[in-house]
């Protein structure tokens, strides 16, 4: 499907980096069809280097040449980039943002109008090809652009595609920022083993391999998580004392309100790409 495709990627930090690898490993194109345009010459050479790519510090001559744009930098650099870019896009390219909280019709308009368009919200697991990615994508997007986005997409890890691009803003909040919800816990949960006492070592390898494990036990089983937690809870005992004391504390309250939190301020970046 991408096998005689060019793609360039606009941007060529982590995210752009774990696509072209992902790419490349599943043998999904050839190297010397993939470009990578950013402002560092230094990092497109080490790119170059290490996967046999051609890079540029030139984002109009990566985009000229490509079948595929990937617009991988920051949202506060993008409106500089669609600038750039405006008036020199074949209608038949296809555009591929996964910059965070900036709409559809935001980067059409920026591009002078252009219309085939992916959207997606990958999230950081995605650095080592074991994130998820919620993406949606214009009417004029054609199905074999479709699969190939997915299958660009796919190199990051799993994929869902919304005809709705409201959920990418649904996304954004719950898997997109939901890493960082899953961080901050382990901390915690460390912070609070060495606080018993134990060495931040011992706390931290006893935390990660539980939290490996219970993954692992949620992704094979067929049970609901209430069963399972409802599995390691005897009555009146210490499991149950800790979750008396995490829902005494607010813990579901405060996770429903940050999750919806995030949600909001995604929107509100949404509509204020708009304007």
């Amino acid at each position: 499907m991408l096998h005689e495709t060019t793609i360039s990627f606009i941007g060529s930090g982590v995210m752009a980096e774990a696509m072209i690898k992902g790419v490349l490993d599943r043998r999904l194109t050839s190297s010397d069809r993939i470009l990578a345009a950013g402002p560092r010459a230094d990092r497109g050479y080490a790119l170059t280097e290490r996967y046999g790519i051609h890079s540029t510090t030139s984002n109009l001559d990566a985009a000229r040449v490509s079948e595929i744009v990937v617009l991988s930098v920051k949202p506060q650099v993008l409106p500089k980039v669609l600038r750039e870019l405006n008036g020199h896009l074949e209608p038949g390219v296809l555009v591929l943002s996964i910059a965070a909280g900036t709409r559809i019709r935001a980067i059409g308009r920026g591009l002078g109008g252009h219309q085939a368009i992916v959207r997606a919200m990958p999230n950081t697991p995605a650095q080592l090809g074991k994130g998820i990615t919620v993406w949606t994508s214009t009417p004029q997007v054609s199905d074999v652009q479709r699969a190939q986005a997915d299958q660009v997409l796919g190199a990051l890890g799993d994929t869902i595609w919304m005809e709705d691009e409201a959920y990418l803003d649904m996304a954004t909040a719950l898997s997109g920022t939901g890493p960082a919800y899953v961080f901050l816990f382990i901390e915690a949960l460390i912070d609070a083993g060495v606080h018993l006492g134990f060495s931040r070592r011992v706390a931290e390898q006893l935390v990660l391999q539980t939290m490996e494990g219970s993954l692992a036990v949620a992704r094979t089983s067929a049970r609901h998580p209430a069963t399972l937690r409802n599995m390691v809870t005897s009555p009146g005992g210490t499991t149950a004392e800790a979750l008396y004391q995490l829902e005494k504390g607010g813990l579901r309250t405060i996770i429903s309100k940050a999750v919806y939190g995030a949600y909001q301020k995604s929107k509100l970046l949404g509509e204020m790409s708009e304007k």
